[in-house]
């Protein structure tokens, strides 16, 4: 089993900068990938951002230029840097870690509200 803990999320101002931490613990395989996704009310989840492994990135089209992923593999741990943040970045931020070959494991969601 996995699991995942997510730390950083809170309110911030309209350009703004806000940090979230997840760190993966358990099962974890050498090959992975691991990133971002959020869920804003009353709208689907969507990918964020992901980072493989190999260091290899991933951006939704709407955080590029503004979002930065990045992770410790030797502590299992991804971290997402958001900067400029807009009100339409209010959204629960999931975590994930997606072992090769297997379904992705998730966090319990923290919240980012973008408001001024």
């Amino acid at each position: 089993q996995v699991q995942l803990v997510e730390s950083g999320g809170g309110l911030v101002q309209p350009g703004g900068s806000l940090r979230v931490s997840c760190v993966a613990s358990g099962r974890i395989f050498s090959i992975n990938v691991m990133g971002w996704y959020r869920q804003a009310p009353g709208k689907g989840r969507e990918l964020v951002a992901s980072i493989d492994s190999g260091g290899r990135t991933n951006y939704a089209d709407s955080v590029k230029g503004r979002f930065t992923i990045s992770r410790d593999n030797a502590k299992n741990s991804v971290f997402l840097q958001m900067n400029s943040l807009k009100p339409e970045d209010t959204a629960v931020y999931y975590c994930f870690v997606r072992n090769s070959g297997f379904s992705p494991y998730w966090g319990q969601g923290t919240q980012v509200t973008v408001s001024s």
